[in-house]
């Protein structure tokens, strides 16, 4: 069994992240590749794919790009089986791609409603099932879902994506349930409020911004970068026996009234 720093090493695997053209999907990315692993980046502008991954072989990481439509169940098994075959096995899978609308639940779109659900849980579940045939075939893989402090909480205009948040940590349960017995680790990160591009709006709402520093015991917003811990060690052997768990990397804000 690997010991000390050992436990958290990814040299030789790979790991794949999906929305990873920016913010927490491409920190994620890139603590991956510190880690050792090689890293699969996916999103669905081809473009901003290109400049992320050429980011991350400046620095020296082995970078593969991935591009497809997450919401798009045949094309995400055709992507991922086809990388399999041709490049090689997916070791770690990080279902990051997300999406944000805020509006008061009583005037919410359903045609927003309707993306939310695809990009929040369908995507999950359509990659998370595509990677996991391989994995299972193997007897091992390490699944992570991100979910959000919305999994456990909500807030005023916020409803449906409190829903899908909900919805991702109850799967990741089920994963975990159902595909344990086959040698993988499926487990959830819940990031609480980080300065990323998905919250722009509320990072430059200062009566917002002062809202949180009161109501998060550390008093203040999370960097992506502290994102990255959580994931290596959900990742790599350290996490063996860790299984269907949500882990909270909030600041406090869950365990505080």
């Amino acid at each position: 069994m690997a010991t000390g720093t050992e436990l958290f090493d990814l040299s030789g695997k790979t790991a794949m992240v999906t929305g990873s053209s920016q913010g927490i999907g491409l920190a994620l990315a890139r603590g991956l590749a510190e880690a050792g692993a090689a890293v699969v980046l996916n999103g669905r502008d081809v473009a901003k794919l290109a400049r992320a991954a050429q980011d991350l072989r400046a620095v020296g990481a082995k970078v593969y790009e991935l591009p497809f439509d997450a919401t798009d169940h045949a094309a995400v098994r055709a992507a991922v089986d086809k990388f399999e075959a041709e490049t090689g096995p997916i070791d770690i899978l990080v279902n990051n791609a997300g999406m944000q609308h805020r509006t008061e639940l009583e005037n919410f779109p359903e045609d927003a409603f309707q993306r939310l659900l695809q990009t929040n849980i369908a995507s999950v579940f359509n990659v998370g099932q595509a990677v996991a045939r391989h994995m299972i075939a193997r007897g091992h893989g390490k699944i992570i879902n991100i979910a959000s402090v919305q999994t456990a909480l909500a807030r005023p205009g916020i409803a449906p994506y409190t829903a899908t948040k909900g919805a991702v940590g109850n799967l990741t349960k089920g994963m975990a349930t159902d595909w344990a017995r086959h040698g993988l680790q499926c487990n959830a990160i819940a990031p609480g409020y980080f300065d990323t591009p998905l919250n722009a709006a509320l990072v430059a709402d200062a009566d917002f911004s002062a809202w949180l520093a009161k109501r998060t015991p550390a008093g203040r917003w999370g960097e992506v970068e502290e994102l990255v811990g959580a994931c290596i060690f959900l990742s790599s052997p350290a996490s063996s026996f860790v299984n269907g768990h949500t882990l909270f990397v909030d600041g406090g804000i869950t365990a505080s009234l």
